[in-house]
């Protein structure tokens, strides 16, 4: 498993760790209307899975909006902005922030996309804050789990790997 920490402390990641080249697991998320979203919703359209600790908070803030900022110009590629957040306050950071076309799913619920991907924090009942790319074939272009929660991750990396998907 990765090892990463939250405000500099070591956390526990539970789930399965994914790797470059692997099939991406199909999970089970809510989006804002609660409605079930799955990887599959999605298939045949390269994938941008940001993955953030909190939607109110100003890293996770400034992810979620570079993302859907840089894949709004990619053709055929759909940004997914993940978090425990509830639907319901993603729904008001989107609101309250005037973005619309931005897709937040929460994983609350079951915590599926956390353990499918290895990202849910044992200690905190939050995911690690990761980026995922999977090409229009599920397999894994490209992951990062970024080694301290609090940090940005590695956006021109991703953004490559989802042009080359392409």
């Amino acid at each position: 498993m990765a090892n990463i920490t939250f405000k500099n402390s070591p956390v526990t990641l539970l789930g399965n760790e994914v790797k470059v080249g692997d099939t991406a697991p199909d999970f089970t998320v809510l989006a804002n209307d609660l409605s079930p979203v799955t990887l599959a919703d999605t298939n045949g359209k390269v994938r941008i899975i940001s993955v953030v600790p909190s939607i109110d908070t100003g890293v996770c803030d400034a992810q979620t909006r570079r993302f859907n900022e840089e894949g709004s110009k990619l053709s055929n590629v759909e940004v997914l902005t993940i978090s425990v957040d509830l639907p319901f306050a993603q729904k008001r950071w989107c609101a309250s922030n005037g973005l619309e076309n931005v897709q937040t799913l929460s994983d609350h619920r079951d915590l599926s996309f956390g353990e499918a991907y290895g990202v849910h924090i044992k200690e905190l009942r939050l995911l690690a804050r990761a980026v995922f790319v999977v090409d229009a074939n599920n397999k894994l272009t490209h992951v990062e789990y970024v080694s301290e929660a609090t940090n940005h991750p590695n956006y021109e990396a991703a953004i490559e790997a989802a042009k080359a998907a392409q």
